[in-house]
């Protein structure tokens, strides 16, 4: 199993606990993990993936946004810090100023442009063209 997936797991996991909280959903930050999510969307193993992670359907959909990553801490007390891979993006190259940055604070900045949402609907990716994601 690739880095981007096990994060995509651990993604989906902490997920399912802010929704069975009632927080909002987290925040799609990365482009590597990401990429990893896209090319699981609509497969039997997706399906699975949700149920053994977040315990129900997660969708993919559009959500643009920037600013603080609300889950960090729920995912550092699960897992430990952030691996690189959450500052990569989709051709393999980490923001290292981004990582430097969360490494010094503790915190992380960043844009999003998709995030996952609940429910029993289509879990394919949003209308976004290919060239649209990061």
């Amino acid at each position: 199993m690739s880095t981007a997936t096990i994060e995509l797991r651990r993604f989906l996991t902490i997920t399912g606990q802010r929704f069975k909280g009632g927080q909002s959903a987290p925040e799609m930050f990365s482009p590597a993990v990401d990429a990893a999510w896209h090319e699981m969307l609509g497969t039997p193993a997706y399906k699975v993936l949700c149920q053994e992670t977040a315990g129900q359907p997660i969708r993919h959909v559009a959500n643009h946004g920037h600013g603080p990553i609300a889950w960090v801490t729920a995912y550092e007390a699960a897992y430990g810090p952030l691996p690189d891979i959450w500052f990569t993006d989709a051709h393999g190259t980490v923001d290292d100023p981004a990582l430097a940055r969360y490494r010094e604070t503790g915190t992380v900045v960043a844009e999003w442009d998709c995030g996952p949402a609940g429910g029993d609907g289509d879990d394919a990716a949003p209308d976004q063209p290919e060239t649209a994601r990061r």
